[in-house]
């Protein structure tokens, strides 16, 4: 029964505009012949007229306030259908926004349709006013996350600061690519396969990193500890010709290589290479060239050393309190 008046109030948009074209000519046929003042009177007889308190309505209004309500609904589909047709155009705007934004207009044009259908059959708006104002406080306390997941959704919607395919990284440790942007949440996949919905005010009140916000490009860091024994010069250079040498290693940014300082038991450098699309996975080439590091280092006689400790004794031939004894 629900779907019965789904489909009778919003129709697809080819079924409504067959059925306001066929009610309109239902009309008109009906009052060229004469019959709507006939139709009129006999629907409007004593004996079909309802009381509802101190209001009266027969079952001509009943009908025909029934039928204003779903010619202007059906009417309001139209409008909304074309709108979204027109929305579809614009290629500046990304798909989810496209949807969002699509949304929006919709709901405003059936909250239009409606308060046309209402003042069209005889209700004073005015009188909705206290009323109204009471829901909308109730609404305002009761509603307040979603209200806010909303307009936080608008706020998204225009910045641009998020699109759908973009790679972010929440405070909580969130991680993954946003599928879908709705009016209350954005929906992330993690690498692990989850579906996170995340709330719009959260993308908005904290701190979110974008990875792909103005390009894809990502850097990669690689640490290393080289013996001191080794030929260090030597080291850094095969370290900066892994990194070369994979094919995911950015031409447009030169790898480099830095020592970071000298430890307890190693020279500790760190290594700094970028990857152009940061959306095909960072941890893989990381770990292609740290093997290929371990390859170069091993053929050259560069060695990794492992936490070492010198232990130095001594022996000391007075006592710590006193003088040292002497024979009598």
């Amino acid at each position: 029964m629900k779907n019965i008046w789904i489909t009778i109030l919003k129709p697809s948009e080819g079924l409504a505009s067959w059925l306001v074209l066929g009610l309109l000519l239902s009309i008109l046929g009906l009052g060229y012949f004469g019959q709507l003042e006939t139709i009129k009177a006999y629907l409007s007889a004593d004996n079909l007229v309802f009381g509802f308190g101190t209001v009266n309505l027969s079952l001509y209004d009943v009908i025909a306030a029934s039928l204003i309500v779903i010619l202007i609904f059906w009417l309001a589909t139209i409008v909304s259908e074309f709108a979204a047709t027109q929305l579809k155009r614009f290629s500046i705007i990304n798909a989810s926004n496209r949807a969002l934004a699509t949304k929006i207009t919709q709901i405003a044009i059936y909250i239009i349709a409606l308060l046309i259908a209402l003042d069209f059959i005889g209700i004073d708006l005015t009188t909705l006013t206290i009323f109204s104002g009471a829901l909308g406080i109730g609404l305002g306390f009761g509603l307040q996350k979603i209200s806010s997941n909303f307009v936080s959704g608008l706020i998204l919607l225009f910045e641009k600061s998020i699109e759908e395919g973009d790679l972010l990284e929440l405070e909580d440790g969130t991680y993954g690519f946003i599928r879908k942007a709705s009016a209350r949440f954005t929906l992330i996949e993690t690498f692990d396969g989850k579906e996170v919905l995340v709330p719009n005010e959260d993308l908005i009140t904290s701190r979110v990193t974008n990875w792909t916000y103005s390009n894809p490009r990502g850097r990669v860091e690689v640490k290393i500890g080289v013996s001191y024994k080794s030929d260090i010069q030597k080291a850094r250079r095969l370290i900066l010709e892994a990194a070369r040498e994979h094919p995911r290693c950015s031409v447009a940014v030169e790898p480099t290589c830095f020592l970071l300082n000298f430890g307890e038991s190693s020279v500790d450098f760190t290594l700094h290479f970028w990857v152009d699309d940061v959306t095909e996975g960072r941890w893989e080439p990381q770990s292609d060239v740290m093997f290929s590091i371990w390859e170069k280092f091993k053929a050259n006689n560069i060695q990794i050393p492992f936490p070492q400790r010198d232990l130095h004794l001594y022996h000391d031939s007075y006592q710590i309190f006193g003088t040292p004894d002497h024979d009598d």
